[in-house]
């Protein structure tokens, strides 16, 4: 097994290794997965090092934002099946589920006061960040956080970039290494370290782990949890067993279909992946590898020159170059905005051409204005607008080429940009299983601008920011089913 490259591995404390600690703690948080992970890999590579056992902790809090029956089942049906797969390995698992607020306080500073090193996962958005600095600072012993989010390490960009174009072209020059660096596809395979039998009673006793109701999503064990059970389960489950499924299905019936039909709300095409890639249920290199796999393509196969072009690099076909185009370009760059700006959720990271035109903008009469609680429950005049809001709140997810539409009209129909960011990012973070991630905010932050350009004629509320309507969307695609299966009656 190749080492995990040093360029994914950054130390975020000055302690020193404890070599006669207990065990290795990997402390899982963002890739929550046994297969191709970075920090897993990184975590068993200081085990088979120092020989000792490996301890994953996996913890689930109730006291963050959003917290949800919806988030949490889909959470707990990773941690279920990591519990299955990490059985019988040479590991010891600890999945554990706060019962309260603040009740696992503690947990972490008990299990990293008997451990060698603390290895993590890094992840540039939500709480995360903020989290792991403020734990990393206080614990006594080596910390690392490992990058296992996508093709192009964080730290191989040397910049922001503005532009889906520019970073195309970034990743099309330095990207082809890292494609020959892939994590190991089970970093336990082969693999035997001391095995640690059981934790000290005084960290299970007051840290148990998660009771297997809970683990299976049984609706009693969740409703006993402080969280918010408004926001109910959907029939999406987590889990990297799920995980798998989705993109067999997605390689084998709907990739062919992809560069043509990708924007019909009609149309099931999609891979329906997000939330799996954003609880890290899977990696973005298992996608990749699935798809190459299906294209038979190698490495020999890419344009000798950097064009930035969407289409034409990869030297695969047209819908397998249309999905990449969505799963390395976009997805990677909201994790390069998310790395290099703190200031990646706020208003004021928007271009400056954007701001002064909305700036601009911000007196204009708006037709139609719409307090929080009418969007949220789609009672606006739009049928089109209020079914994707509904599949939202049913189903967890926007179709792609409608979430464009969704933040375009809550732009339009909110007393300022402002408003509207902060309401966008609100029902987006509330209700989709792949909100709270750096392309939660790319999407939203697009529709006022971001990643894109000025567009002409300048029009009121918008100013020269891209204008969309339902009527023109209709024009474009067919929507009068999908309107009717989330708003039954609704006159489309």
């Amino acid at each position: 097994m190749a080492n995990v490259p040093e360029l994914r591995v950054e130390r975020i404390n000055s302690a020193p290794v404890r070599a006669d600690g207990d065990f290795v703690l990997y402390w899982m948080i963002a890739s929550r997965r046994t297969t191709c992970n970075f920090a897993l890999q990184r975590a068993v590579e200081w085990a088979k090092e120092l020989g000792k056992p490996l301890v994953v902790l996996e913890a689930l809090r109730v006291g963050y934002r959003w917290a949800s029956d919806r988030l949490h089942r889909f959470v707990l049906d990773g941690m279920s099946d990591n519990a299955r797969r990490f059985e019988n390995r040479s590991v010891l698992y600890h999945p554990y589920a706060e019962p309260e607020p603040d009740a696992g306080k503690g947990l972490l500073a008990a299990l990293a006061g008997r451990a060698c090193v603390v290895v993590t996962d890094d992840f540039p958005c939500f709480f995360l960040p903020r989290m792991v600095g403020t734990a990393a600072g206080r614990l006594l012993v080596r910390a690392e956080q490992v990058d296992s989010n996508g093709l192009l390490p964080l730290r191989a960009a040397d910049r922001v970039f503005t532009t889906a174009y520019s970073f195309r072209r970034f990743l099309h020059k330095h990207i082809a290494p890292h494609l020959s660096a892939f994590p190991a596809a089970d970093p336990l395979a082969g693999v035997k370290l001391p095995r640690l039998r059981a934790l000290p009673g005084d960290i299970t006793r007051r840290w148990p782990k998660a009771s297997p109701q809970l683990l299976r999503g049984d609706a009693t064990a969740l409703a006993a949890l402080p969280v918010d059970h408004a926001v109910g389960v959907t029939e999406t489950r987590g889990g990297s067993a799920a995980a798998a499924i989705t993109l067999k299905r997605f390689v084998r019936q709907r990739l062919p279909d992809y560069a043509d039909a990708r924007n019909e709300p009609e149309r099931e095409v999609t891979s329906d992946l997000s939330p799996y890639l954003h609880f890290g249920h899977i990696s973005a290199h298992e996608v990749f590898a699935a798809v190459t796999k299906c294209e038979g393509w190698s490495l020999d196969d890419v344009a000798p020159k950097a064009t930035g072009s969407r289409s034409g690099w990869w030297g695969m076909s047209e819908p397998a170059e249309a999905f990449l185009d969505q799963l390395v370009t976009w997805r990677e760059l909201g994790f390069n905005m998310c790395f290099m700006q703190n200031d990646y959720d706020r208003y004021e990271s928007l271009p400056d051409w954007a701001k002064r035109t909305l700036a601009k903008h911000a007196g204009d009469a708006r037709p139609y204005v719409y307090a929080q609680e009418q969007l949220e429950t789609g009672r606006t005049h739009d049928p089109l607008w209020n079914a994707a809001q509904m599949q939202l709140v049913r189903e967890g997810r926007l179709h792609n080429y409608l979430r464009m539409l969704w933040g375009k009209k809550i732009l339009e129909w909110s007393p300022t940009p402002q408003d509207a960011l902060r309401t966008m990012i609100e029902l987006n973070n509330k209700y989709a299983l792949d909100g709270r991630d750096p392309n939660s905010y790319s999407g939203i932050l697009w529709c006022l601008g971001r990643y894109d350009r000025a567009w002409g004629p300048e029009r009121p509320i918008f100013g020269t920011v891209r204008y969309m309507s339902s009527q023109n969307t209709a024009r474009k695609v067919r929507v009068k089913e999908y309107i009717r299966k989330y708003v039954p009656g609704a006159d489309s």
